[in-house]
């Protein structure tokens, strides 16, 4: 295992931190692997996934989103106060800032996300932010806002909504920044509608058993982008049945075995 830890300046100055695998021969490609909602990049299938990758030629770099709290350890939320401003133009920000650091001119460039990481990821796409040679989302939500009117008004009434982290028993906040800008900017954060004019690569992973993002979420992506593959993962939960922390040389689920199997399957064709 050949890895190297780096962090760079991402959106609005806050730092990524990440993690690259290198394979062990001549590259044939390079891939970004982000975490989903309160995770990190040493996150349950996030090392053993960008591990595989490495050991099939792929240069895999797994890294925080710069807002996402954790800093480049998988300890406690250093930085709740990023977490509490986080939004979805901030990982937007952080995807576009390492597609360009990472990108090789004679390489193709994937984009890999897992539920919040993987709608971060396609928004990106839609939006034009990224040029990549493909997208992998696994067990990504197909909206942007998940908060019914009621809650959305909680928000602004008391500033933060409390959503505690049950890893680390820490008191985390969401902040009003991450509805206010999908208010002032409706038609950047309508997923859905920019996808129906992309025309890249796109694979979809989706647990049938996932209680987190229901399975009816990938299907409703894949209407709006009937190019992309859809493949749902049978007796898969929101993380394909992986425990975190999962060792990096570890068995995979049959689940997570499925997830990897289709991936190579769709880089060959």
């Amino acid at each position: 295992m050949n890895c190297t830890d780096w962090n760079i300046v991402g959106s609005r100055g806050e730092y990524i931190h990440g993690t690259t695998h290198k394979p062990e021969g001549e590259a044939v490609g390079v891939v970004l692997l982000g975490h989903g909602f309160k995770g990190y990049k040493d996150y349950g299938m996030l090392p053993w996934l960008a591990e595989q990758f490495a050991q099939i030629g792929w240069i895999s770099h797994r890294f925080n989103f710069s807002h996402s709290g954790m800093l480049a350890d998988d300890g406690l939320f250093v930085r709740p106060d990023l977490f509490e401003v986080a939004s979805w133009n901030t990982h937007v920000e952080d995807l576009e800032i390492l597609s360009t650091t990472f990108k090789k001119d004679d390489l193709p460039l994937l984009m890999l996300g897992h539920s919040r990481g993987g709608l971060a990821s396609l928004l990106a796409l839609g939006r034009g932010a990224i040029v990549v040679a493909g997208v992998i989302s696994l067990s990504a939500p197909a909206r942007c806002n998940p908060l019914t009117q009621e809650a959305q008004q909680d928000l602004f009434n008391i500033g933060f909504i409390e959503s505690p982290s049950s890893r680390t028993s820490q008191p985390l906040r969401i902040g009003t920044n991450f509805i206010q800008e999908q208010l002032d900017d409706p038609n950047r954060h309508d997923l859905l509608s920019l996808l129906q004019n992309t025309k890249s690569n796109v694979l979809l992973l989706h647990g049938e058993d996932d209680l987190t993002v229901p399975v009816t979420d990938a299907h409703a992506i894949h209407m709006a982008m009937p190019s992309a593959t859809l493949v749902p993962i049978a007796n898969g939960n929101h993380v394909f049945n992986t425990l975190n922390p999962f060792p990096i040389d570890g068995n995979p689920s049959a689940q997570l075995q499925e997830v990897w199997h289709a991936i190579t399957t769709w880089l060959e064709n």
